[in-house]
This record gives structure tokens, sequence and C-alpha cells, in this order.
């Protein structure tokens, strides 16, 4: 089998540095593997980053090589011409600027055409680099709780975060690139950080759904991919969402119809380590429904993945077709064909005109 034919893997990791080394190498070519997600410490510049989603699509053209971009504090590049994008609680913001019902509907139209061009310049500048996919947008409600999720989320309205997200969606999928919608059923009431604690969200099954999942249910063909969170619902499953099967499959595939892939959170996280060693993690969250699982910043546990996660061809073969959905499939212009492209500056000049962006 060569190099460029096989199937991707469900597992995502990262590499080292600004280069691969021969370790990065080895992973990458590990059958297991079937993507990279990218940090800030893997950014220097723009021809630094090219020539390393380069080097990764030299050694496998079918991984998917995705990041975190979402703009406001989760942005991953920032500089060397990368639009610093607004966070965004800023389109949430524009929504509701005006009280009266004229100026509200007005607002709320600019709020959406703001959110599309937003999504358009980030996967634009990003696809310009070599970069694929990244994990956005946040359809977490903003309850004023929880401090990681915080200006992420749109609003707290659940037909704000659907329009809006809806709108980014759009933008994204216009410059070639695929949404994932994060922390399902939500992250935004829960007020521990899962990366570094156990979060638990004590509300009923009614309540999540009539709220913090609405967006889910809503934007249905929207979404191309979906990240659960590392919440325990304890009135649901005891299992934390992205590794349980009542909230992956009886919930997320059977009653929101949902057919996108299913991406876990990192499982190095504290909200992943009531599921036992990372190995005992991945098999659970692949049992539960997930079609791939992250390993990041921690090239020791990824390791222990790539040599003793055990999976069956079917389930291989599952993930594998829903991963290959989420590869462009539009040729990206070069960064400097960009920048005198008509959609990208009207993209620029509308964030611009609406104070968004420098």
């Amino acid at each position: 089998m060569s190099k460029s034919t096989m199937n991707p893997g469900p597992i995502i990791l990262d590499v080292v540095g600004q280069v691969l080394n021969a370790e990065d190498r080895r992973r990458i070519l590990h059958p297991l593997t079937g993507g990279v997600i990218l940090f800030g410490r893997n950014f220097a510049n723009r021809q630094q980053l090219t020539k390393l989603t380069a080097d990764i699509k030299k050694l496998r053209s079918d991984v998917l090589i995705s990041i975190d971009h979402e703009g406001g504090r989760v942005q991953r590049c920032k500089t060397d011409g990368f639009t610093h994008l607004p966070a965004m609680r800023q389109f949430g913001k524009l929504w509701g600027s005006q009280s009266d019902s004229t100026h509200a509907a007005e607002s709320a139209a600019l709020a959406m055409a703001a959110a599309t061009a937003c999504g358009y310049i980030l996967a634009s500048e990003l696809r310009a680099c070599g970069v694929d996919f990244s994990f956005t947008p946040v359809l977490d409600l903003d309850f004023g709780r929880s401090g990681v999720i915080g200006d992420r989320s749109f609003s707290r309205d659940p037909q704000i975060v659907f329009a809006l997200a809806k709108s980014l969606n759009e933008g994204l999928r216009l410059g070639g690139m695929a949404s994932c919608g994060k922390h399902f059923p939500g992250h935004g009431w829960a007020e521990a950080d899962s990366h570094v604690a156990i979060p638990v969200d004590e509300r009923s099954l009614q309540e999540i759904l009539q709220n913090d999942a609405k967006p889910y249910e809503w934007l249905d063909l929207s979404l191309a991919a979906v990240m659960p969170a590392h919440v325990i619902y304890p009135k649901v499953d005891k299992h934390p969402a992205g590794f349980s099967k009542i909230w992956l499959h009886s919930i997320l595939r059977q009653e929101l119809g949902f057919e996108g892939v299913i991406f876990s959170d990192d499982l190095s996280m504290e909200g992943a380590s009531v599921a036992g060693s990372v190995v005992q993690g991945a098999e659970l969250a692949l049992k539960a429904g997930c079609d791939a699982v992250l390993i990041c910043n921690r090239p020791d546990l990824a390791d222990q993945l790539l040599s003793k996660l055990k999976l069956t061809k079917a389930k291989q073969s599952e993930s594998a077709t829903r991963l290959n959905r989420l590869m462009p499939k539009l040729a990206a212009l070069v960064w400097d064909e960009l920048q005198h492209e008509a959609e990208y500056q009207h993209a620029i000049g509308l964030l611009k005109q609406m104070r968004l962006i420098a």
C-alpha cells in the first residue's frame, strides 16, 4: 500500500515543533493516524507553516491537517499577515446592539453578514498555508458561568448561536473548509475547566436538550463535525459526553440525526481521566460513537495509542469514510493570490467597517 492511498486512521495527533523530526514522521506514517493537529508552537510565519503542511502531505496525502483557530483568544496563527479575528461574543454583541424592532433586525442581519465574512477569512487564510480544517465554531451557550468558554460563545440565546454559527459555517464553506460544532451537548453551564478538572453539569436532560443542544439540532446539515464535551451530566450518564453511548449514539446520532464526524476532545485533558488510561479512553470513546480521537501535547501517550489501540476493520473503515468527507474539495488560493481576491477583500473590508478587526 502506498503512502498516498492509506485510509486515514482514527488517531489525530500533534507534532513537536516547526519542522518534522524523525519521531513525527514515524507517527504520521502509522496506519492508525488519521490527522495532525497544529498548535501555536508549530507556527513561526506563513512560509514555515506552508512548508510544514506540505511536508506532512508528502508523507501522507490522506491525513487531515487541523488546528484550533476560532478567533479571539483561541487563534494559533496571529502574525505575518494573518487577520486577528474577533472573539465570537463580538458577533453576539453586534446582533443585540439595537433594541427597537426595526434596527434590531438590521443589526442581526449585519451580525450574520460579519460572521460569514469571518468564516471566509478564517478558512481562506488557513487553506492558503495548507491547513485543511479548523475545530470551530463553539456552540456553547454563554451562561456567564464558564471561564474557559466565556467570550468564545456567540450568545446565551440558542437561536442567536444557531443563526450566527450557520452564517460562520457558510463562510467556512465558501473558503473550502468544513465546520465542527463544539462542545456537545454544551460546556457553558459547567464551571470547571475540563483541561485541568472534571466538570459536572447537574441539569436534567430535558433542560439541556431545550437549551444547549438546540443549535446542534437546528444546524443539521450545516455541521460537518461535532466535538463532545469532557463534561459529566450525571442525570443522563455517568460517563462524560465524549465517552457516552447515550449522548453520542442515542441522542446525537439517532435523536438529532447527525451523520457527520464525531471527534473526541483531547484525551490528555483532565476531563478525560475518568475513562482510565489513554488507550482505555480511546477505546471507550470509539465504542461510544466517536470516529476519531485527539491526543495532544503528549507524544508518549500518542505512542501508547499507536502501539496498543485495537480497532476492527469495520470501525476503521467507517471512521475513514467519515474523515475523508472533511478533506477540502476546492483548490486553495496561494497567499499572494488571496490578498487580491475580491471576496476576500470584501470580507476584510466588512469586518473593518464594523470595527471587528483593526
